[in-house]
């Protein structure tokens, strides 16, 4: 998303985000992982998380996608002409001690507003935010191979689960494409107890269930691929406010990282001053 777009959705929005957002259960730091049970209202159940360990993170990212591919953490960054210009729309490696991305690709950014990215059968996937444009480049060499058009509107995340392209256009939908004719296979519509969930944003697929992070809000949403129902929501109210009072430029939350070597899960947000660990039942 565009930073003007953000502030208008959140002058219509804010208010009521607000309201939600005080009705919900904040997740502290220390506390033990667990899992609550459904409110008499069904409405889906909090998630509890602990964190584990706070890392560095480039405040000049304004992060849209967020990943591990053979161990090693990405990161995608999107920027149009009047963001600041130390801004870039590029992805990388991202080093943990430093916070610092090593780009392997960068697109103009007079032309394209990078969005989130993904690795599949030996190659790397992006997607550009009003463009209706992506591109696929070698996994190894990151040498652009070609690029690709998607139905959506907009591109925002996208995450696989190793046979198509899913992405999220920051409706209620994702989106699953052929990564070889990129052709729309199908619309999996997301839902809670209040109907359609909108403003999906960026994607992982952890253990057989998407997380989501729903674009200005601080939750991150657990979604059951076979019927697209919400079936678990993240409160990540605390780690928004630690990342605000380190750094006044920080914006909101976007990005969720899974390494399945390790079993760890790594979050952050756009211009954020730190990437966070976190541990909860998967």
């Amino acid at each position: 998303m565009n930073q003007l777009s953000r502030l208008l959705f959140f002058g219509f929005t804010g208010f009521a985000g607000f309201l939600l957002l005080q009705a919900c259960n904040n997740s502290k730091p220390d506390t033990p992982a667990q899992e609550t049970t459904n409110a008499p209202d069904n409405t889906p159940p909090t998630i509890d998380y602990t964190v584990i360990r706070s890392y560095p993170h480039d405040t000049s990212a304004y992060t849209e996608g967020f990943l591990f591919h053979d161990g090693q953490l990405y990161e995608s960054t999107g920027t149009e002409p009047e963001m600041p210009a130390d801004r870039r729309s590029l992805f990388g490696t991202v080093d943990l001690a430093t916070g610092k991305i090593t780009p392997k690709v960068e697109i103009d950014r007079n032309k394209y507003f990078g969005e989130g990215i993904v690795f599949l059968d030996g190659k790397v996937y992006q997607l550009t935010y009003t463009t209706k444009v992506g591109f696929v480049y070698d996994a190894k060499t990151f040498k652009k191979l070609g690029e690709f058009t998607f139905p959506s509107k907009e591109g925002w995340g996208m995450t696989t689960d190793g046979t198509y392209l899913i992405m999220s256009d920051g409706s209620s939908n994702l989106t699953y494409l052929d990564p070889k004719t990129f052709r729309l296979v199908k619309v999996l519509g997301v839902t809670d107890n209040n109907g359609p969930v909108s403003n999906i944003n960026e994607l992982e697929l952890i253990k057989g269930y998407f997380y989501a992070n729903q674009w200005q809000t601080n939750y991150i949403l657990k979604i059951d691929p076979a019927s697209g129902k919400v079936v678990g929501r993240l409160n990540l109210d605390s780690l928004v406010g630690q990342a605000k009072s380190q750094y006044a430029g920080a914006e909101v939350l976007n990005g969720i990282a899974y390494d399945s070597t390790t079993g760890k899960v790594y979050v952050t947000g756009k211009l954020w001053p730190s990437i966070y660990e976190i541990k909860f039942p998967l």
